[in-house]
Parts: structure tokens; C-alpha cells; sequence
């Protein structure tokens, strides 16, 4: 028993509107223990949904649908829902009711239109919409086949999935078992490499390890299914530490674990702070940092200074070196990162100097070119030169750097107090 995702709207096609409702409804049945396998977006269109249907039906016993519930010519999902199982249409009294009564606490009059909103399939049961005027339905149009339709707002899908939907699929014996997910991450390993020291997990039925990538991290999805969450809990715990000791430094945290969060964590735990000198990232790092809730405990400032004359007067980086090295060098950055950490007493000092792009890139120096340089608490610095490869966005070689530079940091935060 499988359930399949249909997400209708043509604006969903066209990169109108993004599609988070397949997002909550993946987790939601994952955390239900209810495998599902496909996921498809179909325009407003009878026919095609129709041909999506058929295709569902022989490979899904629920079918989660979304979108096109509304009073629009275009909103055609019930109706088309409908004749596919040549099963006719009623006008619910008590949905119509339900209607002009939320019209109603607004001070309006309910428009002839919305009056198809109360047409349901003979035999459906009403999955009502606390929150908007577009409800779904709960219908069984033969045996072993369930639909679920609810509107294309999230947040009424949300709702209406937690209040309904979830309390009816576990009546039916739905979700008998739990899967669980913990999502490991990494940084400053290609996905690549993390695949092949890994690579005798990931042929594993359960757990399953799967690797995914996205703008520098690396993650490892283990997913555990049981009959409850302690047991699918004990089944992932060995793997995970397993792969960490595998992966050493290169592992950073868990769930919703960030850079950010991880090196705020390490700093608290000693009592240190840092400030940041950027070029290239534009505040970016700071930004990162500041995205943590209580970081002003250890993150002290930071400077902005893409002018050399200002990189000069607020972080005394040296004349010469801007004129024999240039402004994008180690040297520099290390500079950089001296002179913040002195303007504001912190313990670390981070920086970040480089060539973003689009434009700016010589042979000597291409775009994605990016230093990183550190000044730690006994008086050292040291710097990181990166290649981020100059076919990428400016926006990604920004958010690149500055997780290179806080990985740095964690690094040696992770190295000074083993």
C-alpha cells in the first residue's frame, strides 16, 4: 500500500508559485510510515489529469491530491475527479451552508460562482476547510483506492491534513509504522568522495543512507522504518555514529544543525568570540552568524571594506600588500582578519576577500577565487585559498565563502579543545 502525491495547477508548471505543498505531505507520510513513490504536477487540463489519474490508480492505493478547488472555470479537479470514475456530482446542502456562512462572518454576500464548491462526488465524504471556502473531499470510489483532495493554499492544506486527514488514515490502518529520518551534514567533502568512504552503507535496505548536495553541503539521509519511532531511533543511532568516525571533521552536525549554529555553540562553549572583516561576501558571514538567536554572546562586530583604502584605515592592512599581492590575496585576507580581531577585541578574528563575478576575473585571478584568512586567540593567523569554479552564480560563491569561512573556524575551535 502506496501513496501518490498530484499536485494540480498550471501556474505550478510555469514556476509561478512554489510547490512547498509536496514538501509537507512527503514529510507528513514519512512520518506516518506511509511509503510513497511518485509525485506528479499536472496542468488544469480534463484530459491530462485524467491521464495522470489512470496512471495513479494502477500504482498507488492513495491518492493525495492538491489544487483546483476553487470557484474558477479553471479550478476543475473535483469535476474531473469525478467523471473519471463516472460517478455524478451532488450539491451538498450542508457544505453550501458552510460557504455563505464564511462569507458571511465577513460581511459579503457569497458569489453565484462559489456555488460549485459544494458539488461533491454521489458517495464522497467532505473533508471540510476550516479556513477558506475550498473544501476537499475523503471518497473511496472503489475497493482499496482512497483520494484526498484538499485546496493549493499550504496553509489550509496544513491544517486540514493534521485535523482530518490524519486522524482518518490512521482509523484505516494506515501508518502501522514509523519512518524515521535523521539528515547528517557535512562540509568541506565533495559528495563524491563522501559517497565512496561510505559507499557499503548505501546499499542497505534498512537503514537506508542516501547522499545529496546542495551549494557546498553534502548530506546523508538515514531512514529507519519500525513499529515505532524508538525502535526506528535505535536502528539509526550505530550508523550514524559510525559514519561519523568515518567522515571526522568533515562531519558538522544533524537535522537543523547549521554552520552558523554549530560554531555559536563551540564559541559559548569556551567563552570565546569573533568578529568578521568581508570583501566579496558583503556582510554576508555576519549575516550568517547573526542568523542565530543569541549570537551577540560571542559575535562581537564585523567591518565591510571593499574599498583598499578602507580595508587600510579600519583593518590596517598594509599598503604594500595591496599594491605587490592585490586586494584578493592570503595575505590580505590574513591581514584582514588580524585587524578586525584587534578593532574589537575579540578572541577569532574571520575574513573573506575574492572575485564573485560575473565580472572582475583576469587569467591570474578567475572569478570564484576567494580567500579566507584567520586570527586566533595565541596571536597566529592563517588563510585558505578556494577555487569555487567561475561558471557559478555570484550569490552561491558569496554563501560558498562564507560557510568556508565559518567551517574554518569550527575546525579549529573542534582542534584547540580535544
Amino acid at each position: 500500500m502506496s501513496a501518490e502525491i498530484i499536485c494540480v495547477g498550471t501556474e505550478l508548471l510555469l514556476g509561478d508559485i512554489v510547490n512547498s505543498n509536496t514538501q509537507f505531505l512527503g514529510r507528513e507520510l514519512a512520518e506516518l510510515g506511509i511509503p510513497h513513490y511518485y509525485q506528479t504536477v499536472v496542468g488544469d487540463n480534463p484530459d491530462r489529469m485524467k491521464q495522470v489519474l489512470q496512471i495513479a490508480c494502477d500504482r498507488a492505493s492513495l491518492l493525495i491530491v492538491t489544487g483546483g478547488l476553487g470557484p474558477t472555470p479553471d479550478d476543475i479537479t473535483t469535476e474531473t475527479i469525478a467523471s473519471f470514475f463516472e460517478t455524478p456530482l451532488e450539491e451538498r446542502s450542508e457544505l453550501l451552508a458552510d460557504i455563505e456562512a464564511k462569507f458571511a462572518q465577513r460581511g459579503l454576500t457569497m458569489p453565484e460562482s462559489n456555488r460549485k464548491q459544494a458539488l461533491m462526488p454521489v458517495g464522497a465524504q467532505i473533508l471540510y476547510n476550516p479556513m477558506g471556502s475550498a473544501s476537499g473531499m475523503i471518497w473511496q470510489p472503489r475497493p482499496n483506492l482512497t483520494i484526498l483532495t484538499f485546496p493549493g493554499v499550504p496553509a489550509e492544506v496544513r491544517r486540514m491534513w493534521q485535523e482530518t486527514a490524519v486522524p482518518f488514515l490512521q482509523q484505516q490502518g494506515w501508518g502501522d509504522q514509523v519512518i524515521v529520518s535523521r539528515t547528517l551534514r557535512f562540509w568541506g567533502i565533495g559528495e563524491s568522495n563522501l559517497a565512496e568512504k561510505v559507499r557499503d552503507y548505501l546499499n542497505w535496505s534498512n537503514p537506508t543512507v542516501a547522499p545529496y548536495a546542495s551549494k557546498g553541503e553534502v548530506r546523508l539521509r538515514v531512514s529507519a522504518k519500525a513499529d515505532s519511532q524508538q525502535s526506528a531511533i535505535a536502528l539509526i543511532n550505530p550508523i550514524e555514529k559510525e559514519i561519523q568516525e568515518i567522515a571526522g571533521l568533515d562531519y558538522f552536525g544533524a537535522d537543523e544543525e547549521t554552520l552558523p549554529s554549530v560554531v555559536g555553540k563551540l564559541l559559548s562553549n569556551v567563552g570565546e568570540t569573533v568578529a568578521v572583516a568581508e570583501s566579496c561576501t558583503g556582510g554576508g558571514l555576519g549575516a550568517m552568524i547573526t542568523s542565530v538567536s543569541g549570537s551577540s554572546a560571542y559575535f562581537v562586530g564585523g567591518i565591510t571594506a571593499y574599498e583598499n583604502e578602507m580595508k587600510q584605515q579600519l583593518l590596517g592592512v598594509k599598503a604594500e600588500s595591496l599594491n605587490q599581492e592585490g586586494a584578493v590575496s592570503g595575505t590580505v585576507a590574513e591581514q584582514m582578519a588580524c585587524g578586525v580581531k584587534k578593532q574589537f577585541h575579540s578572541d577569532w578574528g574571520l575574513s573573506v576577500t575574492g572575485i564573485a563575478g560575473p565580472s572582475g576575473g583576469t587569467a591570474q585571478k578567475p572569478v570564484g577565487l576567494v580567500y579566507v584568512g584567520i586570527a586566533t586567540p595565541d596571536q597566529q593567523s592563517d588563510q585558505l585559498e578556494l577555487r569555487l569554479g567561475q561558471q557559478r552564480l555570484r550569490e552561491t560563491i558569496r554563501h560558498i565563502s562564507s560557510c568556508h569561512a565559518l567551517d574554518q573556524l569550527r575546525r579549529r575551535l573542534l582542534l584547540a579543545n580535544e
